[in-house]
């Protein structure tokens, strides 16, 4: 039987092999000592950037580590996925990999709560130790997935659409969801035809997170994360829509956040040191 060839990713412009380009799924940041990581996964069609100052407002102790999926930033040149569960088996896989996982909390906002949800599921499964906490945002509970979120519409009516929620802002707007549209229809679609996977719930505390008047994640659909966590679940409001943290807004969640991580800041025989993770199957 002959031997399948690994795919060659593609220099984007000339679409010459690029043998030597390493995956990155976590774009300059490596694993250094702290009293426990943020790992954040952003929305559909959203990139790192979201995160890009929540270390300065988290403060030196709490290591914010965004998720780089593939279509988005260094990793243009992949193709994005559509296929949420496939996508958390290869972010733990990364995760470990990586020595993220000695002490860490996840935070997901909107399709982003379905991947930190996901992952921490396939951490579990590998006997990794759960994470301290999970901050769901913007998001219906998983088993609520499964109706259209917009793949059917035109470019421009998808863009009326993504300016109405909020997620669009400033001159070039245009330009630059024009950049990100195959990304955000297959971010779109991936939560079209997500189906959560059959687990019990997850044994960490839970902090569910909606803004007011969100029409993608209304507070009944929110609510019923409760379902998933055997741990306490901790249940925040905020003003600014869907995309309130890309706003002035954003404050709000920055401040539950650092209240939320303060108890693994403030004892100090909580630091971890870098590079490790515990309980791993072998």
């Amino acid at each position: 039987m002959s031997e399948t060839k690994p795919t060659v990713p593609l220099d984007i412009r000339t679409q010459v092999p690029m043998p030597g380009r390493r995956v990155l799924w976590f774009s300059g940041v490596s694993a250094s000592p702290a009293a426990i990581r943020l790992v954040c996964f952003a929305h559909a069609g959203g990139a790192p950037s979201v995160f890009r100052d929540w270390s300065s407002h988290l403060g030196e102790h709490v290591q914010v580590v965004p998720v780089l999926l593939p279509g988005r930033g260094l990793r243009l040149w992949e193709p994005a996925s559509t296929d949420i569960r496939a996508l958390a088996s290869d972010v733990a896989t990364a995760l470990i990999e990586q020595g993220f996982l000695d002490r860490y909390a996840f935070f997901g906002h909107s399709m982003g709560a379905l991947l930190a949800y996901e992952v921490a599921g396939v951490l579990r499964e590998r006997d990794v130790v759960m994470p301290e906490r999970l901050f769901v945002s913007g998001s219906r509970a998983p088993h609520l997935y499964g109706t259209s979120l917009g793949t059917e519409l035109t470019d421009d009516a998808l863009l009326t659409w993504v300016k109405e929620l909020g997620g669009l802002l400033g001159s070039g707007a245009r330009s630059q969801f024009d950049r990100r549209l195959p990304t955000l229809r297959a971010d779109l679609r991936a939560c079209e035809i997500y189906r959560p996977r059959a687990q019990p719930p997850l044994d960490c505390p839970l902090t569910v997170i909606s803004a007011v008047g969100d029409p993608l994640a209304d507070e009944e659909q929110v609510d019923s994360w409760r379902g998933y966590s055997t741990c306490s679940t901790r249940r925040r409001r905020f003003s600014g829509g869907h995309f309130y943290l890309v706003g002035p807004h954003r404050f709000s969640l920055l401040r539950e956040l650092r209240e939320a991580l303060a108890p693994y800041i403030c004892d100090p025989d909580r630091v971890a040191p870098a590079g490790g993770h515990r309980r791993l199957r072998p």
